[in-house]
Parts: C-alpha cells; sequence; structure tokens
C-alpha cells in the first residue's frame, strides 16, 4: 500500500498536483463490454479522432501494438502511467490481462492503472494485482438497485442477460465485493460516478461515496453527464450542481475535480493530449 501511495505523485488522474505534470497513456485494447450503460455510445474508427470522450477509441490495438505504443512513447520522460479504460470492459477482453503482463515486464518503472465498471472485479482483482496493478477505478454510480435499474439497461453475465430490477442488484452485488476485494489487496481505488441529475442527483452520490469509503476506497471522482445514448435526451448538471455535489461528498470522501473525461486511446498530459496515430503500430502487425 505504502508504494501505490507514493506513485500517486506522478499519477495525473489521482492526484491535482502531478495533472498538469505527468502523462499516461491510455491502451485501447478492450473492445468488447458486458454492460449497457444508457449513458454510453462506444464508437471506434470512422470519425472519432475530434471526438473527445469515454468509449471512444480511434481503433483497437492487440497487446503487441499496444506495448509497442507504450515504448515509442516512453521518449517523453512525463509519461509515469499505463493504462487500460476501454473503448468497452477491460475485464471482459482477454487483450487486457496479455497486454498488461506484456507492459509490465518491458516497463517495470511505469504506473499500471486500469478502469472498470466493477462487474467481474471479485473475479479478477488477485490476477490484477498480480499483475503489478496498483491503481484501479471502479464506476459505481447507484447503491440503490432502485436508482442503478434507471442508469443501466441490461447486464451480462456468464451468459444469462438481465433486466431491471434484477440486472441492477447483480450489478451492484459483484461492485461492492470486487471494491472490498480490491481494497483488502492494497489496490489505490478511485470511484467514478456520472451525476445525472434526473436519476442519482438529490443526494445519492453522497450514498455512493459514503459506501465507497467505507470499503476502503481512496478517492471519488464525480464528472458531469453527458447527454448520449438513451439519455440523449437528459439535460447535463449545471456547473453549480457539480460543485454543489463534490462540496457534499468531500465531508465524505476526498475529491479528484480535475479530470477530463478521457478517450480510451489517449496519449499524454491530461488537456495537451492526442489520440494514438496509426504510425505506433509496429509494421509487422495490422490494426484491428
Amino acid at each position: 500500500m505504502g508504494a501505490a501511495l507514493a506513485s500517486l505523485a506522478k499519477h495525473p488522474c489521482y492526484s491535482h498536483e502531478a495533472h498538469a505534470r505527468y502523462g499516461r497513456i491510455h491502451l485501447p485494447v478492450a473492445r468488447e463490454c458486458n454492460l449497457g450503460c444508457n449513458y454510453c455510445e462506444r464508437r471506434i474508427g470512422g470519425e472519432t479522432y475530434h471526438s473527445y470522450r469515454p468509449a471512444v477509441a480511434q481503433r483497437v490495438l492487440n497487446p503487441e501494438e499496444a506495448a509497442f505504443a507504450v515504448g515509442r512513447h516512453l521518449q517523453d520522460a512525463r509519461l509515469t502511467v499505463a493504462g487500460i479504460a476501454g473503448p468497452g470492459e477491460p475485464l471482459c477482453n482477454p487483450e487486457t490481462f496479455q497486454t498488461l503482463a506484456l507492459v509490465r515486464r518491458r516497463y517495470p518503472q511505469l504506473t499500471l492503472c486500469l478502469s472498470t465498471n466493477g462487474m467481474l472485479l471479485a473475479e479478477y482483482a488477485h490476477p490484477l494485482y498480480h499483475l503489478g496493478v496498483r491503481t484501479l477505478t471502479v464506476t459505481l454510480n447507484a447503491v440503490n438497485p432502485s436508482i442503478g435499474q434507471k442508469i443501466y439497461a441490461y447486464v451480462e453475465h456468464r451468459g444469462q442477460v438481465l433486466h431491471g430490477l434484477a440486472a441492477a442488484e447483480r450489478l451492484l452485488e459483484n461492485q461492492l465485493a470486487g471494491l472490498e476485494t480490491a481494497c483488502r489487496l492494497g489496490m489505490i481505488v478511485k470511484i467514478n460516478s456520472i451525476l445525472i441529475p434526473a436519476v442519482n442527483g438529490d443526494g445519492h452520490l453522497e450514498e455512493v461515496a459514503r459506501t465507497a469509503s467505507q470499503l476502503g476506497a481512496y478517492v471519488q471522482n464525480i464528472m458531469p453527464l453527458i447527454p448520449l445514448g438513451r439519455f440523449r435526451g437528459l439535460e447535463a448538471p449545471s456547473c453549480h450542481q457539480l460543485r454543489w455535489t463534490r462540496f457534499r461528498c468531500a465531508q465524505i470522501i476526498r475529491q479528484f475535480r480535475a479530470c477530463q473525461q478521457c478517450r480510451a486511446d489517449a496519449v499524454g498530459i491530461p488537456g495537451q493530449e492526442h489520440p494514438l496515430p496509426a504510425s505506433l503500430a509496429p509494421a509487422s502487425t495490422a490494426i484491428v
């Protein structure tokens, strides 16, 4: 835990001081997803180059291409973190684990990071830990299934597709079990919570903060809804709503306020980055 906490001083997604000084590389190796988030629109290729938001990538790389990209960007000494954040759910893609193993072996000086919806976290927390992942982001938008069922259209798990309240209950059960396991192992866990005023506003994110804190989470990152997908018709929170929610949750758990809601293939210092270009791929391999 001590070494992991020390690494946060150079982690731009956990430390406000590091945010404008150090870079990260998001490796877009996770194509598939097991969750139907009503606020999400995954986009790969096409006109995504100028689209800046989560779940977007110009292409999906295979593990060797991803490791090659890391090596190219290590020419910038400010790169301190290699992470996997999509464009799908990392834990339901075997390429995630292959990529982490490659990057750890070739570039042991980097902090390994991963973002997950938490559905499979209890199952994969130990493998992630043994691969060297010490910083972990878990998206937790609700701790009441009656609210969760408004956020998620479906959950896929072990050959089943669940909808409605059953989906929200299964997801929450797995998220909390995974969060507890990861914290017990010594991972530094950040909670991503999307503020959706018409759904989980009016104090519910304080309940999320309280639950996450009790299970050992280190920090919470509250992000404004980007009206997309099935939530395209909803309004994003106002600046006042966002500031007030963060203020209230800060009484419960520390808050990270500098999030840029990054792409799944972002590279560099947050706010100064760019998507991974095609030229980063090894000549002997083809981009998927």
